[in-house]
């Protein structure tokens, strides 16, 4: 049977865009199809730390959704989808998945991604957290989502960002099953 190359990929409006961006062209240069949903604050916070206009993501393998568009085709449980990871995902869109409001089109596709047992990574970027952030992501958890904190290793001594940044998007690709070199593997030393 062919692997299902639909990826849904949603980003948020918290700080950490570069995260998203580089999963987004990962997934490009392997063939995903990318379904990509974009909140407001999410494409105002692109541009403030990216410079990058909704403009970067029309390519080839791309479908965009309006947010408010609930009857999208990912907003179905019958949608044919490998995962969805939501990079970075703010912890107003974390607490309306936990407590179950589907008032937009991400917060629908991930209650969708929980009640059908497909892959949901959540990638909060946000520190410190308070017992209320805390509470939502455990909540999750136990739903059946990876909370997937971007928080980079460094034992691949990463020397510019975006080595952290790939560090984080390589966990996220092992969460939604999908095989990559971006960091070389831990390798403990014989000493």
């Amino acid at each position: 049977m062919k692997k299902n190359k639909n990826i849904i990929l949603a980003i948020t409006g918290a700080s950490g865009t570069a995260y998203g961006k580089r999963l987004f062209d990962y997934l490009r240069g392997e063939g995903y199809e990318i379904h990509l949903l974009i909140s407001a604050q999410g494409e105002q916070i692109l541009k403030a730390e990216a410079d990058i206009s909704l403009d970067y993501f029309q390519r080839e393998g791309v479908v965009r959704y309006d947010n408010q568009n609930l009857n999208a085709r990912v907003a179905s449980g019958l949608f044919p989808c490998a995962g969805m990871a939501i990079v970075p995902a703010s912890m107003g869109v974390i607490g309306r998945i936990a407590s179950g409001t589907s008032s937009d089109l991400i917060t629908r596709a991930a209650d969708v991604a929980l009640k059908e047992k497909s892959r949901l990574v959540l990638v909060p970027r946000e520190t410190p957290v308070h017992r209320i952030h805390l509470r939502n992501m455990l909540a999750l958890a136990e739903a059946g989502a990876c909370i997937l904190p971007a928080s980079p290793g460094f034992y691949h001594r990463p020397r510019k960002v975006e080595d952290l940044v790939d560090f984080v998007v390589a966990r996220i690709l092992k969460m939604l099953d999908i095989e990559n070199d971006l960091v070389p593997p831990w390798e403990p030393s014989t000493d």
